[in-house]
């Protein structure tokens, strides 16, 4: 038996001598580099953590001590040192180990977050509680990186830790210089020049964390258990505000992790543990079609330039950075920033394309709101992963965005149903003289779904003979209607399909449409509650059109992580379940009219 297969909570670690330490570290790294290659995952991260995770669980007692690592990603090695070995084979799957810590899993899983740059603040406020409550025989660790360390909250959670000399909290810097790619700006330098030195040599001059009031232990070689332990019990004794900087290698231990220059195999999908090589990807993808879109547009205009959150190839923008380097700015993990740069880059003449996930703009709602659109400007943003996502879990699933966005006075956003799509509304977008938002989903391209007439702005993609039901279909789900339509008609029920393409501002053709229906169906990939369904009630409304109208959508709650197919089942956002519920609607109202017309 391994040694792996002999640790079931953090306390088995301390039999262990540094030559076992050793051998526990080469069989995590086998075990996570088998693991991964089945489910795909976070892989990169997780290898660079292995020793500094086996430091931080033999000097502190989780789950008293409160251990706490941001971003998420980078816990897969604490999973299995908490007795989590035996569901990794189920990894990401639906009733399987998240991919990030989780409650329900383990007591050993504090935090939820797979944000980044939160973990400090989780910190600060631990810190104080345990202070109120008189507790200091507890400890408050965060795991941060030095990619999380460039967003905004990291900063002023630094702010206030290093301001409270009395309330310890040990910050374990996993400083590997890089995020997805290398870290990007002024702390990325700083940290270099800190790894430059010998151990123990960065406090001798002073660091720019023992100006914010923060001791420095360091650097330290994560790599090294015994070294990283001694750091964190010398930072555990001295009961203050303390940086422990670890220097570590992303992807350490497998040739083929270290030797990726673009991501170090951040988060690769299912590929062969022998050769690193990942399986077949789909040929065509929605972040694909938008990079060599961008491309061809800013080919053609001198003044678009794109920006990044320290994802510069997940979003898509690898072929920009390439052809245009000088236009590319990857601002890191900072989202409120990347908005209002643009927005400054905009008052000067510029088109900014901001290409960012849907789900981390909910870090940046008030820049978009008042940096942005309270003064007009043209800035477009992309929002990649919109709708479910599935493996990646709740805070992944891009399904707020249209509910947080309609609220913005003059903003565009359009929800392109496929490829050509995509490229047409991103070709407008650019185009305005005010902000836009271009969102569409995870994965791979269907085939096109060519209008088989047009109402106005309107694409009608399938009618019948009657109008019964009017549906109204937004980005992806236009595919889910066209097959609901089918399914109504074989019922002998006529549906109209339409696809507005811009959620806002909706065209006023539409409310003249509904009023020939006897229902109208929305269906999105957005969270019901101030969705695009709202917006067509709405529409609907002021127009004088008295429908009903059913919106099909993603419930407001937390999903947990599964296929999105699963999730889209789930949620009742098939062709099938959109045209069973279409139709008992349908007899449901007309049993309540004949109902009504029966004389008494």
């Amino acid at each position: 038996m391994g040694l792996l297969e002999g640790i079931t909570a953090p306390g088995d670690l301390d039999r262990l001598d540094d030559r076992d330490l050793g051998r526990l570290a080469a069989e995590i790294r086998g075990f996570l580099v088998s693991a991964v290659s089945r489910s795909g995952g976070h892989l990169g991260s997780n290898l660079g953590a292995v020793e500094l995770t086996i430091a931080v669980h033999r000097v502190f007692r989780s789950p008293a001590d409160r251990i706490l690592f941001d971003t998420g990603h980078q816990a897969y090695v604490h999973k299995l040192l908490t007795g989590r070995r035996e569901g990794f084979e189920r990894l990401r799957t639906r009733d399987g180990l998240s991919g990030y810590p989780n409650r329900a899993e383990s007591v050993h899983d504090i935090i939820e977050n797979s944000h980044a740059s939160t973990a400090l603040s989780y910190a600060d406020g631990f810190a104080k509680a345990h202070t109120l409550r008189g507790q200091h025989d507890r400890n408050v660790v965060a795991i941060v990186g030095d990619g999380a360390l460039t967003g905004g909250m990291a900063w002023e959670a630094l702010n206030n830790i290093g301001a409270a000399r009395h309330r310890p909290v040990v910050i374990v810097l996993n400083d590997n210089g890089r995020s997805y790619c290398p870290t990007a700006g002024g702390l990325a330098r700083r940290l270099g020049e800190l790894r430059g030195r010998g151990p123990g040599e960065g406090g001798e001059t002073g660091t720019f964390f023992e100006e914010l009031g923060i001791a420095y232990l360091g650097p330290v070689d994560g790599h090294d258990v015994p070294a990283v332990e001694a750091a964190l019990r010398r930072a555990k004794d001295l009961r203050v505000p303390v940086v422990v900087h670890c220097v570590t290698v992303k992807g350490r231990g497998y040739a083929p992790a270290e030797e990726d220059p673009v991501e170090r195999l951040h988060s690769p999908g299912p590929f062969d543990p022998g050769t690193g090589v990942q399986h077949p990807k789909p040929a065509t993808t929605w972040t694909g079609v938008f990079g060599g879109t961008l491309v061809k547009l800013a080919e053609q205009r001198p003044d678009i330039v794109a920006v990044t959150a320290a994802m510069l190839h997940p979003a898509g923008l690898g072929g920009f950075a390439e052809r245009f380097p000088d236009r590319l700015y990857d601002v890191g993990i900072a989202e409120q920033h990347a908005v209002t740069s643009a927005a400054g880059l905009a008052y000067a003449g510029f088109h900014p394309v901001v290409a960012i996930y849907a789900t981390f703009l909910n870090r940046a709602f008030d820049q978009v709101l008042m940096d942005v659109a309270l003064h007009g400007l043209p800035v477009t943003f992309v929002l990649d992963r919109a709708g479910v996502t599935g493996d990646d879990g709740p805070s992944h699933n891009g399904m707020w965005d249209l509910s947080l966005l309609q609220v913005v006075p003059g903003l565009r956003i359009a929800a392109p149903r496929d490829g050509t799509r995509l490229a047409e509304l991103l070709d407008q977008a650019v185009s305005l003289t005010g902000p836009s938002v271009v969102r569409f989903p995870k994965g791979p391209l269907g085939p096109d779904l060519p209008a088989v007439a047009t109402a106005g702005p309107l694409d009608v993609l399938a009618r019948a003979e009657g109008e019964d039901v009017l549906l109204v279909a937004f980005g992806p789900m236009t595919a889910v209607c066209v097959a609901a339509a089918r399914t109504l008609r074989d019922a002998g029920i006529a549906a109209t399909v339409v696809d507005p393409r811009w959620v806002a501002p909706l065209p006023e053709e539409l409310a003249e449409l509904a009023s020939r229906h006897r229902l109208v169906a929305v269906v999105e990939d957005n969270c019901r509650v101030g969705g695009a369904g709202d917006g067509v009630a709405r529409l609907l409304r002021d127009h004088g059109v008295d429908l009903p109208v059913r919106t099909y959508g993603i419930p407001r709650r937390f999903a947990g992580h599964a296929k999105r197919a699963q999730l889209l089942e789930e949620f009742g956002l098939t062709g099938e379940a959109v045209a069973a519920e279409v139709a008992a609607t349908l007899e449901s109202r007309d049993r309540h009219l004949v109902r009504h017309a029966e004389p008494v």
